[in-house]
């Protein structure tokens, strides 16, 4: 059979030009710290282990702090831990049918995404 309709599919499909919901840019999110928070499991408990050492293990390990590059992935690992523990809430509650309507889960998505920010926020007064 042969099909005369022309394909209206787009041909070049540019994910950064879509604009996403807000509910998929906090899935997107939760992934993403997700990832985060596991590929930093090997460094944070190998600054557990050595600040645990002793008085000067435990210097070294805050002298760390010094240098903005280590501020700047403890913030990022900060908004990883806290998206990731209110957006894993958010997912458990919709997975026993709590928030499931499209308002409810678009306002949930949200208070993830804020809460998130406030976590980096309190954060940045204690590093900073």
């Amino acid at each position: 059979m042969i099909n005369n309709n022309p394909d209206t599919r787009p041909v070049n499909l540019n994910l950064l030009k879509i604009r996403q919901p807000i509910t998929a840019i906090t899935s997107i999110g939760h992934r993403i710290s997700g990832v985060l928070l596991f590929l930093s499991i090997p460094f944070v408990i190998w600054m557990l282990e050595h600040s645990l050492q002793g008085p000067q293990g435990f210097a070294d390990v805050t002298a760390w702090f010094d240098y903005g590059l280590i501020k700047l992935l403890a913030l990022l690992m900060a908004w990883s831990a806290a998206h990731h523990f209110f957006a894993g809430i958010r997912f458990l509650l919709l997975d026993i049918e709590i928030g499931v309507d499209l308002a409810t889960a678009r306002s949930s998505a949200m208070v993830v995404n804020v809460l998130g920010v406030i976590g980096v926020l309190i954060a940045m007064v204690m590093i900073l």
